[in-house]
């Protein structure tokens, strides 16, 4: 008979076959309104010292500290406390030239075809070149001087009416500025400086942009759009919950534990910011992992919980076998989890590594949630987890269902099914052959947005790219010297001379095709400090592009008469490049180590953990593929309203690869531990892998889904890159638990028969000795209690 009902004050002393020993997971159940009032207090102190996290983080990053092109940057902010501007204002001359007061005392122009000549110019001359447009444009270069966090200002008029800095057709000219301070200060001050300057100014007409406006823009647009996507994520996140685990009180579950791991990691971040940069972006990447690890995790336990309740054990037992189960699979899926993203700490790039310090606090967090304060939260509601249902638990025969079928299915025809579904994650990968890495700028910003407008303006309507200059330095130079003066005037002249330069502006004067045009100006003191000088280079292709990285290899190869650095945007996008594809090889050498020794503890095998790595980079390639497809070479760019530059954000593959591993491994551990468990049981391998699928193929797609519904949420972003990371993430969970796990892994296995548990003589010692194994004997209930029945999963 089934034992009876009784309260958990009737069930005696829970200890474990230890003498005096007392199971670490019931004391979480005996002492479970202990456990709920510590858990409150915890969040209390979170939200009081976490709260205010996002005003320490920074907005900035995305650079190496130890490039040259990061070099070549700090040396200029220390000794010319300058470098490459930072802001840019583009002035129309349109509306003052043409209005009534200028354009009466303007002279008649002259019918020359000159398309630079309009309404109240001077025969043949260019709008901005008007005296009363020239004292106008001084007086905002004056007023932007004197800006708190402005440093320096250049201007078409300053600089003596240079033609790059004009329009092709004259009605426009530049002003250019460099901000001080690092990306969060000359980001505020762009900020300042746009709001107080975009629109007129004495009858000009003005728009600001340029890096720091540009990097604002889209930090407050990506803040913007994520909450949009959570206020349409959660709502939807929280209706499929519900009926997914087919009660309310069932369905709130993962929220406790996702405000456990979300809070707490805020409090991680807000310590790690005394003695580390951390992104701003982390704090979204902490509520979308959080609250997708939270919904895995407890529907792994809960259904767990549901099962053993179903098998005729009582609340406290129910539990105990649930932690020592699904809590030890959360635990090991928690440590791979964690491994792939822990491997962004050995990037030099305090952007990826926040996504680490983010990441590893909130696996762990959700974790400990998941094996701790749910445990508590289950022996507190006990059975009336499956009140307030919306809808009826199906029940299943053991051996039936959609899932077991599938697996039967599969692995009756191993080979075919393997072949195609390898062919067809090929096929979709194959564009990722062809990938191209660049930098963000303004292109990911939707077109219209006043950043963007400015970057329009400038590759439509200019010649060339100021604001894009390489900066080459030279320390411990003096520049009046004469033979130093030489030398430097003979590089010049050679740089000058390199295809994909329009200008260069030196101590010794300005140069163009090998040339030097004018002798050196006052404002060319900008370019020398004690002891120091530098060239700026003004490119003639676009920045950041190949073409912008082919420059930047033919200055540095060049033989200069002193030591040089070179730096500016393109110089950034190269090292940044290298910076990653040299460490590339450690990180992932890291996350297949960690995640071999760890599948290796728990399951004592060989071939599981290598196949598991295997699928993964199968998978993820297939996604990687179809991003390039879409975001690189433009497919769905009128659709996903984006403009496609050819490139692919450098940080973002490397980013979802983390991040994607460690979701798919964490649905390969819930899978390969219950197959494990029915194997134990004494199942043949082919039974044990159909069971293992019956019993998680519900709780992996219904997990799948949930977190690509909150993925996929992030595609209503007006910015590109973060279009590309959530529909990218969206696409590689929902392939690899649909597709890799309901086909490739029941085949392989089947292929790979009783190979699957094997190992070396001295490694299966090893793991006799090391491994991770359940601490407590699950023996079966009596064959009385057993029902003829058990519930699914979900």
């Amino acid at each position: 008979m089934r034992p009876s009902d009784s309260t958990l004050a009737e069930q005696g002393p829970l200890r474990s076959d230890a003498p005096g020993g007392v199971r670490p997971d019931l004391f979480v159940v005996r002492h479970r309104w202990q456990v709920l009032a510590v858990t409150l207090a915890l969040l209390a102190v979170a939200g009081m010292v976490g709260g205010d996290v996002a005003s320490r983080l920074s907005a900035g990053g995305f650079d190496d500290p130890q490039a040259e092109s990061s070099r070549a940057a700090d040396l200029l902010a220390d000794r010319f406390k300058g470098g490459v501007p930072n802001l840019v204002v583009v002035v129309d001359a349109t509306d003052l030239a043409a209005s009534p007061a200028v354009a009466a005392n303007a002279e008649p122009t002259a019918a020359t075809g000159d398309d630079r000549s309009g309404p109240g110019t001077m025969p043949g001359s260019a709008l901005v070149d008007h005296p009363e447009v020239a004292a106008a444009a001084q007086r905002l270069v004056t007023a932007l001087a004197a800006e708190e966090g402005v440093a320096e200002v250049v201007s078409y008029w300053t600089l003596g009416n240079v033609p790059p800095l004009r329009s092709t057709d004259g009605t426009q000219a530049l002003v250019l500025a460099r901000i001080e301070g690092d990306g969060n200060a000359s980001q505020h001050t762009g900020a300042r400086l746009h709001a107080s300057y975009d629109g007129t100014f004495d009858g000009l007409g003005v728009d600001v942009g340029g890096q720091a406006v540009t990097f604002t823009t889209i930090t407050e647009t990506v803040e913007e759009d994520l909450f949009t996507a959570e206020m349409i994520a959660l709502p939807i996140t929280l209706v499929l919950l519900v009926l997914v685990f087919g009660s309310v009180v069932a369905g709130l579950l993962p929220l406790a534990i996702g405000g456990f791991a979300i809070l707490g990691t805020f409090l991680v971040l807000r310590v790690v910011t005394g003695f580390a940069e951390v992104s701003i972006f982390a704090l979204n990447f902490t509520t979308a992992i959080g609250l997708g690890l939270a919904i895995d995790y407890a529907l792994l336990v809960v259904s767990r919980y549901r099962e053993e309740l179903a098998l005729g054990f009582e609340v406290p037992e129910a539990i105990r076998r649930t932690v020592a189960t699904a809590g030890r699979t959360v635990i090991v899926s928690a440590a791979t989890v964690a491994s792939s993203l822990a491997a962004l700490l050995v990037f030099r790039i305090a952007f990826l590594r926040s996504f680490a310090y983010a990441g590893i606090a909130v696996v762990a967090l959700a974790a400990i949630g998941a094996v701790v304060l749910l445990p508590a939260l289950l022996a507190v509601v006990g059975r009336n987890v499956d009140r307030l249902r919306v809808r009826r638990v199906r029940t299943l025969t053991e051996g039936e269902g959609v899932w077991h079928r599938i697996a039967t299915t599969v692995m009756r025809r191993p080979i075919p099914v393997a072949t195609t579904v390898i062919a067809l994650l090929v096929f979709v990968g194959a564009p990722f052959l062809g990938i191209q890495l660049g930098f963000p700028d303004d292109r990911v910003l939707q077109p219209g947005s006043e950043a963007r407008t400015v970057g329009d303006t400038l590759r439509e309507a200019f010649d060339t790219s100021e604001s894009g200059a390489l900066t080459v330095v030279a320390d411990r130079v003096d520049v009046t010297d004469p033979v130093v003066a030489d030398g430097l005037d003979g590089y010049a002249r050679t740089v000058s001379a390199l295809a994909g330069v329009a200008r260069v502006d030196a101590a010794t004067g300005t140069y163009l095709a090998g040339t030097r045009v004018a002798p050196p100006t006052p404002l060319a003191q900008r370019l020398v400090a004690a002891d120091a000088t530098y060239l700026s280079v003004i490119p003639s292709v676009e920045p950041v592009s190949p073409d912008g990285e082919v420059l930047v290899a033919e200055v540095r190869a060049l033989d200069a008469p002193f030591e040089v650095l070179v730096g500016g945007a393109s110089a950034e996008l190269v090292d940044g490049k290298a910076g990653l594809v040299d460490r590339l090889p450690l990180a992932l050498a890291l996350i297949a180590a960690i995640t071999f020794v760890v599948l290796f503890l728990q399951f004592g095998s060989i071939l599981v953990p290598v196949k598991a790595i295997v699928l993964n980079l199968l998978s993820l390639s297939a996604t990687f593929g179809a991003m390039v497809w879409v975001f690189q070479d433009g497919h769905l760019a009128g659709l996903l309203g984006f403009t496609p530059t050819g490139t692919i954000v450098t940080t973002m593959p490397v980013l979802m690869f983390c991040i994607a591993f460690g979701l798919s491994m964490d649905y390969e551990v819930f899978l390969l531990s219950r197959i494990k468990e029915e194997h134990d049981r004494g199942r043949d391998n082919a039974g044990a892998v159909a069971m293992g699928l019956e019993k998680t193929g519900r709780i992996v797609t219904a997990a799948a889904l949930l977190i690509g519904v909150v993925f996929i949420a992030f595609a209503v972003s007006r910015v590109s890159f973060m279009q590309l990371f959530g529909i990218g993430m969206a696409l590689a969970v929902l392939v690899d638990a649909f597709l890799v796990r309901a086909t490739l892994v029941p085949a392989f296995m089947r292929l790979a028969g009783g190979a699957n548990w094997w190992a070396p003589a001295p490694l299966r010692r090893l793991h006799e000795r090391f491994g991770i194994s359940e601490h407590v004997r699950l023996d079966p209930p009596s064959a009385a209690t057993t029902p003829d029945v058990v519930p699914t999963p979900v």
